[in-house]
């Protein structure tokens, strides 16, 4: 293993830090004057040292290059800076990763502090590299959308400790990422893919490469944050600490009952190995165990769930559900559609598309990236946050999907065009119970959350 520059007890003083740096030693991973201890992999684009900086450079037609530690670190706080000079770049910094499996030959892949100076502006954002793609885009933490500057060196700081991956742009944080994967791997400096002229050339600054493995405390993250937790059915101390609480345990129907009685179903639904799951019924709506519903009411809240479809399956997260419509089938309330857009014919019905996955069904369309739908089989995270002002929003692994106001003119308009204009005063109730929907088909739930605002 390559020699590298050890310096004993640094700190780094950056003006208004929004954490503290930890008592462990720091170590250099780089010495400002070779790439000793470094090594390239997967594409072809140029890294150099020039005047205590390591430069990478875009080259056309190559796929996304890196260089890497020869090392692999498992807990860490890792700090650098970086600048890229255009917006039309794109780079990232990888954490924990990896090269060269059977399942991913040939290229690098682990989470990564992505560097994206586009319009999107995402930087900070934490991006699962030639795997699971955006874990954290910045639609769930807008206000930091601000931090990363282009043309002018950026400070990063990123916290890998047990589960948990945090990260801050310019003493901004920005991303909390709780990952069960990859307990350790190498780091490594990204020069992304390019295929136009204009791409071409450009250039990324590396330097002040430092990394700290000993004696680590998690550095402090302000409230209303929100966490991306892939561990399922648990909170961190952080979730806690800021009034998360889990609606499901992962064990039992505490918490929840029948939408048509005091008890939880005798039939259709099953709890085991950590999800809730309501068991196939022919597609009948409400037939078999019939909707579950939480035992307490909310007011203004964010909720997050994960789901799981089967092949043409059908279901939905409803909220602010009173009961006090009496219906055979399922019970009204607003709801987060969950269907198999593919495969179940609700998805042509309705009007432009408001009967598909993430939208507010019947009434409003939610507008996704097909890169953010995860196949049928795999688990997708779908959120609903609920404003005081009544602003809602719809999220689907990550992404914001869509936003209306119950009350306004343009959500009235919509209820008047829909199956529930018949109900007066449609979604507008102060406070409900949220509900998971028995529409026949086989659908599993698990990490269901929720935060009172």
């Amino acid at each position: 293993m390559a020699t590298r520059v050890v310096a004993a007890a640094l700190t780094f003083a950056y003006p208004h830090a929004s954490h503290a740096q930890g008592p462990g030693p720091w170590q250099n991973l780089f010495d400002g004057k070779t790439l000793t201890g470094w090594k390239r992999l997967a594409g072809t684009a140029d890294y150099k040292v020039e005047n205590g900086a390591i430069v990478g450079t875009t080259v056309m037609n190559s796929g996304n290059t890196f260089l890497v530690t020869e090392k692999e670190y498992g807990d860490f706080a890792l700090e650098l800076d970086l600048m890229i000079e255009s917006p039309v770049s794109n780079s990232g910094v990888q954490t924990r990763s990896h090269f060269d499996t059977p399942e991913h030959k040939g290229v690098v892949f682990g989470r990564q502090l992505e560097i994206d100076p586009s319009e999107r502006a995402w930087s900070g954002g934490i991006y699962d590299e030639a795997r699971r793609q955006w874990l954290y885009p910045l639609d769930l933490h807008p206000a930091a959308k601000t931090a990363f500057k282009v043309g002018q060196y950026n400070h990063l700081r990123v916290e890998c400790i047990g589960n948990e991956m945090r990260t801050w742009v310019n003493n901004i944080p920005v991303a909390y990422v709780v990952d069960p994967v990859d307990p350790k791997g190498f780091i490594g400096l990204q020069v992304h893919g390019i295929t136009t002229q204009e791409q071409a050339g450009k250039k990324v600054y590396f330097k002040n490469i430092k990394i700290q493995t000993a004696n680590l405390k998690p550095s402090a993250f302000p409230a209303d944050i929100y966490v991306v937790n892939f561990v399922p059915n648990y909170l961190t101390a952080y979730e806690k600490q800021h009034g998360w609480k889990l609606l499901f345990d992962g064990k039992s129907s505490a918490g929840w009952r029948s939408a048509k009685g005091p008890a939880f179903p005798a039939k259709g639904w099953q709890v085991d190995a950590g999800t809730m799951t309501v068991q196939p019924s022919a597609g009948k709506e409400a037939a078999n165990g019939g909707d579950i519903v939480t035992n307490d009411q909310y007011k203004a809240f964010d909720l997050s769930f994960e789901f799981k479809l089967t092949p043409g399956a059908n279901s939905g997260v409803k909220y602010f559900v009173t009961l006090d419509e009496k219906t055979e089938g399922s019970a009204i309330g607003l709801e987060y559609q969950v269907l198999d857009d593919a495969l179940h014919p609700d998805a042509k019905l309705g009007r432009d598309g408001d009967r598909t996955l993430a939208s507010l069904y019947d009434l409003k369309t939610s507008l996704k990236n097909p890169r953010f739908i995860h196949p049928i089989g795999e688990w997708n995270v779908g959120r609903v946050v609920v404003h005081p002002d009544n602003r809602v929003e719809h999220y689907l692994n990550g992404l914001k999907v869509l936003e209306y106001t119950r009350g306004s003119k343009e959500y009235l308009d919509l209820v008047a065009q829909s199956k529930y204009h018949i109900w007066p005063n449609f979604g507008m109730a102060p406070q409900g119970r949220i509900l998971l929907q028995d529409h026949g088909n086989e659908v599993s739930f698990r990490s269901i959350k929720i935060k009172q605002l």
